[in-house]
């Protein structure tokens, strides 16, 4: 008999028996405890856990469960969440003219390598519209002319907040979407929105970063995948990776490399997001591993 599977995560002030309180809470309830991880800050005097576990116990249903643990976080002041391991979060995917990283996260989710379920696609350009098709995945044509004005540009968001309700969205992957976000739309997205960017030692930004790159003989190259804020490029850093280089490279080989480590790292932070494996804590993020 296979049996219902959760995952629960949680946030709160650091005090003593936090893990005796929610391994007891779960014994209690019939649940067996497949792996668990916690992690206390000193700095910021929080304590983060993640447990998986399943639902051994036949006489204690969902809604139950659910019920018993919101009461718990509310004695011991959680912020805590229960999530059914086996359900699929729903991803849309933005992108504009860069295709890398949509093909490799599509390429991942056809495979069976990233669960989640994509029933969208939206981009400001057209590129991509037979790559969605080719994967049965409808495609959102939300053009934004250049230099357009600020009710055109809320007109256009207003279109991706629609599609995000109507699919109800658990995430949204900007897989090189190529548009800077007004607040409005990333606060209504804060937290299940996550962007990909290059990153260098020195960082170069603008126009052709690669060649940049190239021009200053960089060491390193590498990539960044955060959480989307107001702040552009700024949000809470989910994952890095660097890949070293040389100067027999030329800007194009570098291009090629980084597009590489930009498809790594978007990838493992989707799959985390989706695992619930990430949990915020101010500027900051905890992700159990």
């Amino acid at each position: 008999m296979t049996h219902p599977e959760y995952i629960l995560t949680l946030s709160c002030l650091d005090q003593r028996g936090i893990v005796h309180r929610v391994s007891g809470f779960l014994a209690e309830h019939g649940c067996n405890i497949i792996d668990s991880a916690q992690f206390g800050d000193a700095e910021s005097k929080l304590f983060f856990m993640r447990v998986h576990f399943a639902l051994e116990e036949g006489a204690v249903g969902d809604a139950a469960l659910r019920a018993d643990f919101a009461a718990l976080c509310t004695q011991m002041g959680m912020n805590g969440q229960l999530h059914d391991a086996h359900a699929k979060p729903r991803v849309m995917l933005m992108v504009s003219k860069i295709g890398h990283c949509l093909n490799d996260l599509l390429f991942r989710y056809k495979s069976g390598l990233l669960p989640v379920e994509i029933p969208a696609i939206v981009s400001n350009h057209m590129d991509f519209y037979q790559l969605a098709a080719s994967y049965n995945i409808p495609f959102h044509h939300l053009p934004l002319a250049a230099g357009a004005d600020a009710a055109a540009k809320q007109a256009q968001e207003a279109r991706v907040l629609d599609l995000m309700h109507t699919h109800k969205i658990d995430l949204v992957v900007l897989a090189r979407y190529m548009q800077i976000l007004s607040p409005g739309l990333c606060e209504a997205m804060r937290g299940r929105a996550i962007n990909i960017h290059h990153s260098f030692l020195p960082s170069f930004k603008g126009a052709k970063p690669y060649a940049q790159a190239h021009h200053r003989g960089v060491k390193l190259i590498g990539a960044t995948a955060h959480f989307v804020t107001g702040d552009l490029d700024e949000g809470p850093i989910i994952e890095q990776d660097v890949e070293r280089v040389d100067h027999a490279m030329d800007a194009d080989t570098l291009s090629a490399i980084g597009r590489d480590v930009e498809c790594v790292v978007l990838a493992r932070a989707v799959k985390w997001f989706v695992e619930h494996r990430i949990l915020q804590n101010g500027d900051k993020t905890v992700v159990f591993k």
